[in-house]
């Protein structure tokens, strides 16, 4: 028996505690919102912050390359509530793109075209007016031109959530899984970086008793 109580382990586990300096904290929960693991590295915990950032980042991207790049976006509109991107935005800044995608095609008459070739941008739904040539050119033959305006067409049908799941199949529901767990995970790592490593304490009983040499508790023969 190494002859130390629980108590004195759990002490010499608060004593670690005490030693980690946490800085910043609210600084520190917002760096690990924006990077993965960028706020323990802020608070010199590097090994536990390139973990985070490997782990969580390593999770998320991973879940966009099922998905095909199509998995996150940011939409609330009554034909496509996209509430996955909740807990998507929580690995920060790599969701956030989806946000400025989803701003500049907000307009309902005159939207502006996405960056990136469409990347993180939400999809189009029938009867939506969209700018000309912002179609993925995969889908282009499949929607037909509708009468508008000189920049702008209506979008036809099928919508594109349809085509992306028709060609996606499993692996858009996979992809969005994948992304949604990485950004839950990283709730986690903010409260870490914020409140600092969680020591578990037992409940309180009883100490145990240890036989001494005189073998007073032993049973008599």
């Amino acid at each position: 028996m190494s002859g130390r109580s629980s108590e004195e382990e759990i002490q010499d586990e608060l004593n670690e505690l005490a030693a980690i300096d946490l800085r910043d904290p609210r600084l520190a929960a917002f760096l690990a919102w924006l990077v993965p693991g960028a706020g323990h590295i802020y608070q010199r915990r590097t090994g536990k912050g390139l973990l985070f950032m490997t782990c969580i980042l390593g999770t998320f991207f991973f879940g966009l390359y099922l998905g095909g790049g199509k998995v996150v976006y940011a939409s609330m509109r009554p034909q496509d509530r996209r509430l996955p991107y909740l807990c998507q935005v929580g690995v920060g800044l790599a969701a956030l793109p989806a946000i400025v995608q989803a701003n500049r095609m907000r307009d309902p008459y005159y939207p502006k075209a996405p960056y990136l070739n469409g990347f993180m941008a939400p999809p189009r739904l029938p009867g939506q007016v969209i700018p000309r040539g912002s179609v993925d050119p995969e889908y282009e033959e499949q929607i037909p031109d509708r009468p508008g305006y000189s920049r702008y067409r209506r979008h036809g049908v099928p919508s594109e959530p349809h085509l992306w799941r028709e060609r996606l199949h499993k692996y858009f529901d996979l992809g969005t899984v994948y992304t949604m767990i990485a950004g839950l995970l990283n709730v986690l790592a903010i409260y870490d970086a914020w409140g600092g490593p969680m020591i578990i304490v037992p409940a309180a009983g009883k100490p145990e008793e240890e036989d001494d040499d005189s073998g007073k508790h032993k049973r008599p023969s």
